[in-house]
């Protein structure tokens, strides 16, 4: 793994917390100081909690383990789509739908019937039907996309959950914790470290810090040797051209 550069987050926001008023008490062994009532974030335990976190995804990746990336947030949707098609690892950017971990068969039903149409659709069998109806079956297939695009690769639960904003992704983690399965998390000062179990304390709104938290777990990743049989997620972009 590159070595982490405490100048470069630095330059990237990363060690800007919340107000004061909107702390969370089990983040004061993250916190270096207060400026202008704004928590700043100790970037020391920054770098040492994001290596451990690297480290815990590359031991994943290196048994075929799979890394749901999760990012419901705008800014963060984007970054995190990259990022998770890199890596050849399954993604939620656009909505948590309720029992994705704790009823897994109810989702598997959705992605198989994503993947049903979209064949339909590629072989012509869908002609048949009339223009509204070929429009409904296109809409359909436009949701299930954003639903459950990113997962359609998953057959099964993934090994970890890799997550932007713990308040707002509340309900990943916590099917995640019921099923026991392992999150990493990008957490700023107004949430609990304690929900997860491999917190990066570092500014989960900004882009910039966004992007270099999550660039640096990627670059991690994609240094393992992948099996050439393990299926990759399709690019999407290249689908709708």
């Amino acid at each position: 793994m590159k070595e982490i550069s405490l100048l470069e987050m630095l330059k990237c926001g990363v060690h800007f917390g919340h107000q004061k008023k909107r702390w969370h008490p089990k983040m004061k062994p993250y916190i270096y100081s207060i400026r202008s009532g704004i928590h700043i974030i100790n970037l020391e335990q920054t770098a040492q909690k994001l290596e451990q976190a690297a480290s815990f995804a590359v031991e994943l990746a290196k048994k075929g383990g799979r890394i749901l990336f999760v990012a419901t947030k705008r800014q963060a949707q984007p970054i995190f789509q990259k990022a998770a098609r890199e890596t050849k690892m399954p993604f939620v950017i656009e909505r948590w739908i309720g029992g994705t971990l704790t009823n897994f068969d109810n989702i598997s039903k959705l992605v198989n019937r994503l993947k049903d149409l979209r064949d339909k659709k590629e072989k012509g069998e869908l002609e048949k039907y009339t223009k509204r109806e070929r429009l409904q079956f296109t809409e359909e297939i436009a949701n299930l996309e954003k639903l459950v695009g990113g997962i359609e690769n998953l057959s099964k639960q993934p090994d970890a959950l890799f997550i932007d904003d713990v308040k707002k992704e509340r309900t990943a983690i916590r099917e995640a914790s019921k099923n026991k399965i392992p999150i990493i998390a990008i957490v700023d000062t107004n949430n609990n470290p304690e929900l997860v179990d491999y917190p990066i304390p570092a500014n989960d709104d900004a882009t910039k810090s966004i992007e270099y938290i999550v660039n640096y777990m990627a670059e991690a990743i994609k240094e393992v040797p992948r099996d050439k049989n393990e299926p990759e997620e399709k690019d999407k972009d290249k689908d709708n051209k």
